[in-house]
């Protein structure tokens, strides 16, 4: 079915109008007309919509699901694409099982988790997965190249296997969340861009002047450079603007090309 969404809502960054989302439901909806050609969103945590986006397509409650099988000690979970992290994180607090309490600290749906590869310090999405299942079924981890915030996967992804262990440490995630206290507040992607391996792009960011650099509604934190904060009803331009300046400058100064976390439709 289709439905309309409000993207200043919908975002975590509160930028965009309202469009007409395909929603799926079962693998019979992949095949439909209105699904052909169309972007797959996840929980709007990373995500940037233009005024005139391409066709997009979310999953339905169908695919927001945690099952649990214990074999020999070693604990498997089939997890949903549309399961939220703090879903997959409290049912791990409840069942006792470790590997995954970095989400606590992580906003979205499994689906953008393991499309963008998510994680916080030492810990990846990707580090206990054992398979994703992609529309022509379930792929085996060692058939993705996973690397740093990526895994290279461009088709839907509807759920995914993790192999993991008793033992749940709320010590991770507590420490995590520590670490994270100090961040901005307000409407943002969290981390606007990925760090360039061996700089951190926050710290690039503020070289060439762009912290708390403002255009229009969109600005560079004050507080850590790297977070783009809608802080007065910001537009897509305005956004994408601030983007292109910040890739324009640290390309200029230190000849370091920044990417984005973002996905910008």
């Amino acid at each position: 079915m289709t439905r309309l969404v409000d993207f200043s809502k919908f975002t975590s960054v509160r930028i965009g109008g309202v469009h007409e989302i395909f929603e799926v439901d079962s693998l019979e909806d992949l095949s439909s007309p209105h699904f052909l050609g169309s972007v797959m969103i996840g929980g709007g945590n990373n995500l940037l919509i233009s005024p005139n986006p391409p066709k997009m397509a979310m999953l339905g409650k169908s695919f927001d699901y945690i099952n649990l099988e214990i074999c020999d000690e070693k604990i498997y979970l089939e997890i949903g694409a549309a399961t939220k992290s703090a879903k997959i994180y409290n049912f791990c607090k409840q069942n006792n099982i470790a590997g995954l309490e970095f989400l606590k600290n992580i906003p979205g749906t499994l689906g953008g988790l393991i499309k963008m590869n998510a994680g916080l310090l030492k810990f990846s999405i990707s580090d206990n997965l054992t398979h994703v299942r992609l529309a022509r079924g379930w792929v085996s981890k060692d058939e993705i190249s996973f690397s740093y915030r990526h895994s290279g996967i461009d088709e839907a992804i509807l759920g995914a296997k993790f192999e993991l262990h008793s033992g749940f440490d709320a010590n991770i995630s507590e420490a995590i969340s520590a670490k994270r206290a100090n961040q901005p507040k307000g409407a943002s992607f969290g981390s606007c861009f990925v760090n360039p391996e061996g700089h951190f792009a926050g710290a690039l960011l503020e070289a060439v002047g762009l912290k708390g650099y403002v255009i229009g509604g969109a600005k560079f934190s004050e507080e850590h450079a790297n977070f783009l904060i809608n802080f007065n009803h910001a537009s897509f331009e305005d956004a994408t603007n601030l983007i292109n300046l910040a890739k324009a400058r640290v390309l200029e100064k230190f000849g370091v090309e920044l990417k984005t976390e973002v996905c910008i439709l």
